[in-house]
């Protein structure tokens, strides 16, 4: 199919067109075309929603459906030109205008379908959005140099061999085919895995540390296997990137130790279960719950909202307190100290009392106080209570029995001392004049 290569040409043709009939023609095709498609799309998106329904978010049959929802427009108007096109021919007349738009509309529809597939296969993001500019840019590109005719000099100029690895060259084309095929499998592979992830944290057979484990393999899997698909499906020969491979494995191995070790740590933690999500933790002086493992770190959300990123080989290598690694029970002790003028078994059973009413605080293992110490300024006594919900803070219970307990002391008359301290003076001037007296004898 020949187009002008000319800005001026392709003005001048279809003036000649718009002269007669023939451009008038094809002006009302594209007119049915605009309208049957945008009721298409109307109808179509009516019958997509109510096929759907509001309980299905996911899943191959949604992922089709709302493709062909997005390309029902630009589609049934490029029936409509094909069809327009074929009668006009048919009848003898010119066709420019619809052949502009035939390439048009497969484009548009084309940029519509992969925009709406990587906007499903990946999280939203900038880097997202720049890459649905380059898509967009790129195909319009390809576009235009087949509307001029160019298209077919330019893929045999990229064609040209720069160099060879091994028995294969390697040329522009070939660099752009292996990002095209690596882009298309990879962006299967995150759709896949995407799919994977929903049903896998659906179900309530899988514990949560097997589910980040199950999604995290299937993440590793896919993208692994959509890479050398795309080399295969490029033509390269797997055998001649053995070398070069090996030597770039070791060169990474010396930049990289930190970030494999890592991620090598993450699959540990998952497989012996020691840090789960939901568990609350506490690394040097972090204390929080854990929000999510990732391939290098976990995420740990504390009291104030702040979510810290630990790396995963820190959980390895240091100290980790697992508040809630085989049972959510936490003893919290409440340090007290009365005076000694004051019972210290009535105490004990005020402190006791204080507790009652607290919904956190547990029944069994019941509340209990030990008398831990005669000190310098009182008798020492500690309250022992069990909660269930760490993840909350300690602090707010703490604070509401302490509040509790200087209540009840105070209508019952505990005292709770303060530092005191016994001090003698000597006379100064004592001691010369004993001297002074010995002298004199």
């Amino acid at each position: 199919m020949g187009f002008p290569t000319t800005f001026e040409e392709l003005m001048s043709q279809l003036s000649q067109e718009f002269s007669s009939t023939t451009g008038w023609y094809e002006l009302a095709v594209l007119s049915i075309a605009v309208l049957s498609g945008w009721l298409a799309y109307r109808r179509w998106k009516v019958v997509v929603m109510d096929h759907l329904g509001e309980s299905e978010k996911s899943g191959f049959a949604r992922v089709t459906l709302r493709s062909t929802e997005r390309i029902s427009f630009p589609l049934v108007m490029l029936i409509i030109v094909l069809l327009g096109r074929l009668i006009l021919t048919h009848l003898k007349h010119s066709t420019l205008l619809l052949d502009l738009c035939v390439p048009l509309l497969t484009s548009f529809a084309g940029i519509r379908v992969t925009l709406y597939i990587l906007r499903r296969s990946f999280a939203p993001s900038k880097a997202l959005k720049a890459w649905e500019g380059v898509v967009s840019i790129t195909i319009w590109i390809v576009v235009g140099l087949y509307l001029v005719g160019w298209l077919p000099a330019v893929i045999v100029f990229l064609a040209i061999p720069l160099f060879a690895i091994g028995d294969n060259p390697v040329s522009i084309l070939s660099i752009l085919k292996f990002l095209f095929s690596i882009i298309i499998f990879i962006v299967v592979a995150g759709w896949l895995s995407r799919v994977i992830e929903r049903n896998v944290q659906k179900s309530d057979y899988i514990n949560p540390s097997m589910q980040v484990g199950l999604v995290k393999f299937s993440k590793f899997f896919l993208y692994t296997l959509a890479i050398l698909i795309a080399i295969s499906v490029t033509g390269i020969n797997l055998a001649a990137l053995t070398v070069f491979g090996g030597a770039l494995g070791v060169g990474l191995g010396f930049g990289l130790q930190r970030i494999a070790s890592n991620f090598i740590s993450g699959f540990i933690l998952l497989f012996d279960r020691s840090i789960k999500p939901g568990d609350v933790i506490s690394v040097g002086t972090r204390f929080g719950w854990v929000q999510e493992l990732r391939a290098r770190y976990i995420v740990v959300r504390d009291r104030e909202g702040v979510e810290t990123l630990i790396p995963n080989e820190n959980l390895i290598t240091t100290e980790v307190t697992n508040w809630s690694y085989s049972d959510r029970k936490v003893r919290v002790k409440i340090p007290v100290q009365i005076s000694y003028n004051d019972d210290p078994e009535v105490a004990r059973d005020l402190m006791v009392q204080a507790c009652q009413g607290v919904e956190r605080i547990l029944t069994d293992p019941s509340p209990q106080v030990r008398l831990t110490d005669f000190a310098d300024n009182g008798i020492n006594l500690q309250l022992r209570i069990w909660i269930q919900d760490p993840q909350n803070g300690l602090g707010a219970v703490k604070s509401v029995i302490n509040f509790s307990i200087w209540k009840l002391f105070k209508e019952n008359n505990i005292t709770i001392p303060f530092p005191q301290r016994d001090v003698h003076l000597i006379d100064s001037q004592s001691k010369p004049r004993e001297v002074l007296d010995t002298s004199k004898s």
